[in-house]
């Protein structure tokens, strides 16, 4: 009955984002959704789109084995970007009237920097998109009792993912992404009021992780060695998360700035407390049952919640909250499935072929969105990381190459194209040489790479100004320009 319901689930969705996907007719209404979407579609879209498979699983065990501290980049960070991006980057770039974040690199330098900072943003998807896949895996697997296997069952996820994503395009995935958001609140918030019932009320839970000391936010020590991993993982999120094109298009989407504007910040505001249900239902479970779980946390922690809700919940409990955490990853798979085709194709391919139409350039969105599924199921079925670490490390390369140009584009008037270009050279040159050659737990490659960066840009960008309007020297004399 399990498995019945979700693929039914999963079958509803698809006929619904195929039905949208009918007013589906340009490159604009597959990337931005022609621009009208209202304010409870655009929060839910942002909303949805962020809580993923590394919020309900990733977070949660993450909380289990470290404790508060462990999770500062996601949700505090995660959530923190996306407030930032509606109060400080929206009312920018909305007014623009642009159809990527790759355009904006262009329309403020020029097409290197387009298309550097465009390869940037859709190979950071990788890991984030993969993380999807992967809990889809886990998912059928589980419900299948290992009748599916986790490989088959990533292929199978992302098949279902990907027929809506192809047709309807961003129109589809907002549409959906607010019914997935309804159906998120609803079941975890009812799940959460089962698992407190069974671990002794919520004051319960929440004594027990502060006596054993989950709940430590900030590092106990004032030390360098506490101090700058704690705020480099704080920041790869907050800011590495800011110059991508999912959160372009949600803002980009809306029906006006105002709309933009207050559907990110509420977006980010909802998730940042929805975030802490999961981290509530994982700790419950040690509570619980402390023997199966402890072990369980032990060897595959992301299994917790799974395990918790499948052993000691009724099955219409099991049901709501599979289609919770099924609505979470769908959501989060399509945008980050459209938002680096969307990018590639826009920015890249585009550039290649610059007499391109508007109907050639839908094609080449829908293909790319084919394509960039199948190298994700790859990758995900060979990696080994966990979910939580592939988002983590999403965001690395946009930090260092793609976050200075963007936010000293819109805010310092004096930054150029070669500015940027030497900030996107030298982050990227500096973040890979310390991830690889001078690996360091203490000092974090991204963060490395963002801060030379800009003061690559800064230098790089006032230094041919200055020589452009210095004195000059004639006859032995000094004269102003």
């Amino acid at each position: 009955m399990l498995l019945a319901s979700v693929v039914a689930y999963l079958l509803v969705s698809v006929i619904i984002g195929l039905y949208v996907a009918r007013n589906v007719h340009s490159a604009a209404d597959y990337a931005v959704a022609g621009r009208h979407l209202s304010l409870p579609i655009v929060t839910a879209t942002v909303f949805a789109t962020w809580f993923g498979s590394e919020t309900v699983l990733g977070i949660s065990s993450t909380f289990v084995e470290e404790g508060l501290s462990g999770i500062v980049a996601d949700p505090f960070g995660a959530s923190m970007c996306l407030i930032l991006a509606g109060l400080f980057i929206a009312p920018k770039i909305y007014r623009l009237n642009l159809l990527t974040l790759g355009d904006y690199y262009r329309v403020r330098y020029n097409r290197a920097v387009e298309v550097f900072c465009s390869a940037c943003i859709v190979v950071s998807y990788l890991g984030w998109v993969a993380a999807q896949i992967t809990a889809l895996g886990l998912i059928f697997f589980v419900l299948s009792d290992g009748a599916i296997s986790r490989e088959w069952g990533m292929i199978i996820g992302a098949s279902v993912v990907l027929i809506y994503t192809v047709f309807g395009g961003m129109l589809s995935v907002a549409i959906l992404d607010f019914i997935q958001m309804v159906v998120i609140a609803a079941g975890l918030i009812y799940i959460m009021w089962i698992v407190a019932d069974l671990a002794g009320g919520v004051g319960t839970v929440v004594a027990h992780a502060e006596a054993a000391g989950k709940l430590q936010f900030f590092p106990e020590e004032f030390s360098y060695v506490m101090w700058v991993p704690f705020v480099g993982a704080f920041l790869t999120m907050a800011f590495g998360s800011i110059p991508q094109q999912d959160i372009f298009q949600r803002i980009s989407s809306a029906k006006n700035e105002k709309t933009a504007v207050r559907g990110a910040v509420l977006g980010g505001s909802l998730y940042f407390f929805f975030a802490f249900i999961p981290v509530f239902l994982a700790y419950g479970a040690i509570m619980i049952d402390p023997a199966t779980f402890i072990a369980m946390v032990t060897e595959d922690s992301q299994m917790v919640l799974p395990n918790l809700v499948l052993n000691h919940t009724p099955v219409f409990a099991q049901i709501v909250f599979f289609g919770a955490l099924i609505s979470a990853i769908m959501s989060t798979s399509s945008a980050t499935l459209l938002a680096p085709a969307v990018s590639f194709s826009e920015n890249i391919v585009k550039v290649a072929f610059p007499k391109m139409d508007d109907k050639a350039l839908l094609l080449t969105m829908r293909v790319s969105v084919f394509v960039f599924a199948i190298i994700v199921v790859a990758f995900s079925i060979n990696s080994d990381s966990s979910i939580f670490e592939m988002v983590e490390s999403a965001y690395e390369i946009t930090l260092a190459a793609a976050f200075v140009p963007l936010v000293f584009g819109l805010y310092w008037k004096r930054a150029t194209s070669q500015g940027a270009v030497c900030s996107i050279i030298v982050g990227i040159s500096s973040w890979l040489i310390a991830k690889n050659f001078f690996p360091s737990e203490i000092w974090p490659p991204q963060l490395l790479g963002m801060v030379l960066g800009l003061f690559t840009m800064i230098i790089a960008s006032l230094i041919p100004q200055w020589i452009e309007h210095r004195p000059a020297l004639r006859d032995g004399v000094v004269h102003p320009h």
